[in-house]
């Protein structure tokens, strides 16, 4: 009995160890597995953290990304402005540069004109200059072979006009001349013919005039009819008389240059007063024109206008 207790005791024993290893293995199972559940769920818990942490951080990225973005559409926004500014302003300028191009132009083409007017206007004052020169020069002619021959004569120092009194060569209201004014004529003409029929004058001459006037009394018609009677008496008496004093070619330039006029009572001889000095208004002129006289008038219109267009240039 003693024996069978003891085997017994012995099995249960084995079975107890047993059971309590197996407990022990249980229990470290479960401890393992609690350690290993612990492990996974602080590696989860880290994990999510972690996710969190990238998501944040990628967030931030983002919203970083999202304001540089902002920031570059912003600026490509500003230089598209600028860029649009830029086209403008270049389109202004090429508009500007356009406008100038053609103001140089017409300064180009301003100038040219200017430069051509200023050569003409030098040509000409040249012209001009000998032109006053040489009428100078035949007035002082005049005066000086009229004194060489002793003749008191009235010659204007302007013009080389030589006035002759009416009074003194035709009756009142005649045209005939007087022996008196055949005299007279006689004295003078020839001196002044001769003088303007020089060689180094005939280029320049254009006419020898004899101009008629009355007073002014009476009728313009009539007064007009009797200024030019009395001047081609005084040509006719020129022409009777040129083969004494001309060559044969003197007298044929002579007829080419004779020019007569009539002018009634136009042009009246005033006195200190202002009032018509009738006696001195009844006379006959011998004057001379050279050529280039038109020419003087001319050009004293050309620097007439030329003076308006640069008075308007300086009020514009």
């Amino acid at each position: 009995m003693r024996k069978r207790k003891k085997s017994e005791d012995s099995g249960f024993n084995v079975w107890r160890s047993y059971s309590d290893m197996m407990a022990g293995v249980l229990l470290l199972f479960v401890l393992i597995m609690c350690v290993t559940l612990f492990q996974a769920q602080k590696s989860y818990d880290e994990s999510i953290k972690e996710r969190d942490e990238k998501l944040e951080l990628q967030a931030e990225y983002t919203a970083e990304i999202l304001a540089q973005q902002n920031a570059l559409d912003e600026k490509e926004g500003q230089i598209k402005t600028q860029d649009e500014k830029l086209a403008a302003l270049a389109q202004q300028l090429a508009e500007q540069a356009a406008k100038l191009k053609e103001q140089e132009a017409v300064l180009s083409q301003q100038q040219t004109e200017l430069d051509e007017k200023t050569t003409l206007l030098s040509t000409q004052q040249q012209k001009i200059d000998n032109i006053i020169g040489v009428k100078a020069e035949v007035v002082e002619s005049l005066k000086q072979e009229f004194k060489n021959n002793n003749v008191n004569v009235d010659i204007d120092s302007q013009t080389g006009a030589l006035i002759l009194d009416a009074n003194v060569m035709f009756d009142y209201d005649e045209a005939e001349l007087t022996e008196e004014g055949e005299q007279a004529l006689r004295s003078v003409l020839p001196i002044y013919c001769k003088v303007l029929l020089q060689e180094n004058y005939k280029p320049y001459l254009a006419e020898i005039i004899i101009d008629g006037y009355t007073d002014t009394d009476g009728d313009y018609a009539y007064n007009l009819e009797l200024s030019q009677r009395r001047s081609l008496a005084v040509a006719q008496y020129l022409l009777d008389i040129q083969w004494e004093f001309l060559s044969d070619k003197e007298s044929l330039d002579l007829q080419d240059y004779l020019t007569v006029n009539g002018h009634s009572m136009a042009n009246p001889i005033l006195d200190a007063n202002g009032n018509v000095d009738k006696d001195a208004s009844r006379r006959v002129e011998v004057k001379f024109r050279l050529k280039d006289d038109e020419m003087i008038e001319e050009l004293s219109k050309i620097m007439a206008e030329s003076d308006a267009a640069d008075t308007a240039d300086t009020e514009g």
